[in-house]
């Protein structure tokens, strides 16, 4: 018999609090995204030109910037092939996860 002050407990955690599992993938998996966002931002269109200036010598524009600024408004336009090649990273990433997952699972049947 519950008294006036008490309330049924339940100890199931909401899937949107601290505490659940739901909550605790969903940073894991934004916090990747994030990460390997940056680095399709940032850090492979640094490599990109730095091995395309190596290979096939200078950019048509004006250096770095020139190229930064033709990816970045391709970007803002939303052309397909800048924003697979940004999200390239994290698309890798998928498949390997996928893989792995059909690996594991090949593995126990």
């Amino acid at each position: 018999m519950l008294g006036k002050d008490s309330a049924p407990v339940n100890h199931q955690a909401h899937p949107l609090t601290e505490r659940s599992p739901f909550r605790r993938i969903f940073r894991k998996e934004l916090l990747l995204l994030s990460l390997l966002l940056f680095f399709g931002l940032v850090l492979m269109p640094i490599a990109i030109y730095v091995v395309g200036d190596a290979v096939f010598g200078e950019y048509g524009g004006y250096g770095y910037r020139d190229f930064f600024e033709t990816l970045s408004g391709k970007l803002r336009r939303g052309d397909r092939v800048a924003w697979f090649l940004v999200l390239s990273p994290y698309l890798i990433w998928q498949v390997f996860r996928l893989m792995a997952f059909a690996w594991r699972r090949a593995g126990k049947t």
